[in-house]
């Protein structure tokens, strides 16, 4: 690893923030104690919210850790198409008997510049970025109070882009990651026609010199081996922590993840209006056709439908985001693993060099 990333932890393992309450203060701590790289996930949440799960995480580990911001969304939505969608989920309203949400709730944004000011008032080790890149004068401003910064691409051409705004690192997102494909911009033309994550870490290593976390279905240490000889510095996980007991993540959502009624994941924009790897389910089958390009309008439209579907143990009506590797899940406490996750590491690797000798 560089120099700033063992700084930042012992073993090359990321545990990748997740929204909406997977990626918990305790979840972050267990990461960051057994030598992981723990984020959180400050989107959807205010300013305050971000600022008092930061709170809580510093009393419960000394060890270093990071936050996500979602970049601020350009208002491009269609409001007819919302409309629409709105009246396409009236029948969900009514089976849930749950009022569908404001699309236009967020006002001005997730709070990105209070954010950013907590950030740079009380400083963290590092941040990362999704949904695109910050002005260099915002990458300089962290770089000024010692922040490391990651930008998440998913194209050679978006890492580039980081390196010229200043970041320190890109976190390479291939197609097979779970939840929200981190494009800088969100075109329907392109949905689906994502890079395979060896490919992409490869594509990237020969466009910048900017180390590199590899992101994407990842859930053995074997795999990390594989991204690691490509040319990252440290992987990226996110579903292989989500069934973790500290993990933040509802029951349901964790059970999907190994329920052989969930045999495949699909990119869909019926939850958020932006593309999102999760588990087919019937809301994803009867809704992701028609869902239009509108992120965050969706996303606030569903939100009570999906909270009531949860209440109510459906997880037939539930956002259930999953890499394509979330068959393979552990249900197991954090550090360990980490721990198990490093053995893999250095199992494959010793297999690797002993292979070459012979």
């Amino acid at each position: 690893m560089s120099s700033v990333l063992t700084d930042l932890c012992r073993y090359p393992v990321v545990q990748a923030p997740m929204a909406g309450g997977a990626s918990c203060p305790q979840l972050v701590a267990a990461v960051a104690e057994a030598g992981g790289l723990g984020f959180l996930a400050a989107g959807y949440k205010t300013a305050d919210g971000m600022y008092n799960e930061i709170k809580q995480l510093r009393g419960l580990t000394g060890q270093p850790f990071g936050v996500n911001l979602f970049m601020p969304q350009p208002g491009l939505a269609d409001p007819s198409a919302v409309e629409v969608y709105r009246h396409q989920l009236a029948g969900e309203a009514a089976w849930y008997e749950t009022p569908l949400g404001d699309p236009d709730s967020s006002g001005g944004g997730d709070g990105y510049e209070a954010k950013l000011a907590i950030l740079l008032e009380d400083p963290v080790p590092a941040v990362s970025f999704t949904f695109g890149c910050p002005t260099r004068d915002t990458l300089d401003a962290f770089a000024g109070v010692g922040t490391y910064t990651v930008v998440t691409v998913t194209t050679p051409e978006e890492a580039q882009a980081a390196q010229w705004a200043g970041a320190d690192a890109v976190c390479v997102q291939g197609i097979e990651a779970g939840g929200h494909q981190s494009t800088h911009r969100d075109d329907p033309q392109t949905d689906g026609t994502g890079i395979g994550l060896l490919s992409l870490v490869s594509q990237v290593r020969e466009t910048v010199q900017l180390p590199i976390i590899a992101a994407g279905g990842l859930m053995r240490g074997s795999q990390i081996a594989a991204v690691l000889a490509a040319g990252a510095e440290a992987a990226q996980l996110g579903t292989a922590f989500l069934v973790c007991p500290e993990s933040g993540a509802n029951l349901l959502h964790k059970q999907a993840l190994t329920n052989p009624l969930f045999v495949r994941t699909a990119l869909t924009r019926a939850f958020s209006g932006r593309p999102a790897r999760g588990l087919v389910n019937r809301f994803m089958r009867e809704h992701g056709p028609y869902a239009p390009a509108a992120y965050p309008q969706v996303h606030y439209l569903t939100a009570g439908l999906r909270a009531a579907a949860a209440k109510a143990g459906d997880a037939q009506g539930m956002a259930l985001w999953a890499g394509q590797g979330h068959r393979m899940a552990r249900e197991l406490p954090a550090g360990r693993l980490i721990g198990l996750l490093a053995e893999e590491l250095d199992a494959a690797r010793a297999a690797v060099s002993t292979g070459s000798m012979q």
